[in-house]
C-alpha cells in the first residue's frame, strides 16, 4: 500500500463486497431469477470507491462464491451458481461496477450523471444477464425478458433512489476520515 488512502480503498472495498454478500441473502424468489439487494450494493461500491476498488470489491465476491463460500443469491455458492442460470447477472455486476465507477469519476460526481450511469449499469446487468439466462435455459427472447428483467423494473428504480440516498449521506462522512494532503500538513517550525 502507497498511502492510508489506498488502505481506507482496501478496507471499503471489503466492506462493500460483504455487502454486496449480505444482499444476496435478502432475495425473494420469483422464478430462475430472485429479486436481491445484490445491485444496490454494486451501484453504491461504484460510486463510493470508483471504477477500480468497486470492480475490485465484485471481483472479490465473486471469487469468494466461486469458491464455495454461500455469497450468491439464497446462500448459493460454487461454480455452478457462478455458471449456470444467474451467472450472466453476477458478471454483468463487474462490469455494471467498473462502468459505474467510471462514468461517476469523469463527471467528477455529478448527481444527474451519477443517477443516469446507475440506470446505464442496471441495463448493463440485464445485457449480460438475460442472454445467458435465456441460452442456459433455451428460452425465447420473450420469455427470458419476462422472467429476467421486467419484473424487476420497478424494483431498480427504487434501488437507484436508495443507492443515490447512501451514497450522499455516506461521501461526506468518508472525505472527514480522509488525511490531509501533503502539502497540507501544517509545518514545525526548526528548533
Amino acid at each position: 500500500m502507497k498511502t492510508t488512502t489506498d488502505l481506507q480503498k482496501l478496507v471499503l472495498a471489503s466492506l462493500m463486497a460483504a455487502l454486496i454478500a449480505v444482499g444476496g441473502y435478502l432475495a425473494i424468489p420469483i422464478g430462475p431469477v430472485p429479486i436481491v439487494l445484490q445491485n444496490l450494493f454494486v451501484l453504491v461500491a461504484a460510486l463510493l470507491l470508483g471504477s477500480r476498488w468497486a470492480s475490485a470489491a465484485v471481483a472479490v465476491y465473486l471469487l469468494a462464491g466461486a469458491c464455495g463460500l454461500p455469497v450468491f443469491a439464497g446462500g448459493g455458492g460454487g461454480l455452478g451458481h457462478l455458471f449456470g442460470p444467474r451467472g450472466g447477472y453476477l458478471f454483468g455486476f463487474l462490469a455494471a461496477a467498473w462502468l459505474v465507477g467510471k462514468l461517476s469519476e469523469i463527471s467528477r460526481q455529478q448527481p444527474l450523471v451519477e443517477i443516469l450511469a446507475m440506470a446505464i449499469g442496471g441495463l448493463v446487468i440485464y445485457a449480460i444477464g438475460v442472454p445467458w439466462l435465456m441460452t442456459l435455459l433455451g428460452l425465447s427472447p420473450g420469455k427470458a425478458l419476462a422472467v429476467g428483467m421486467y419484473p424487476f423494473i420497478l424494483g431498480d428504480v427504487v434501488k437507484i433512489a436508495a443507492a443515490y440516498a447512501i451514497v450522499k449521506s455516506v461521501r461526506p462522512l468518508l472525505r472527514s476520515t480522509q488525511p490531509p494532503a501533503r502539502h497540507d500538513l501544517p509545518v514545525r517550525p526548526a528548533r
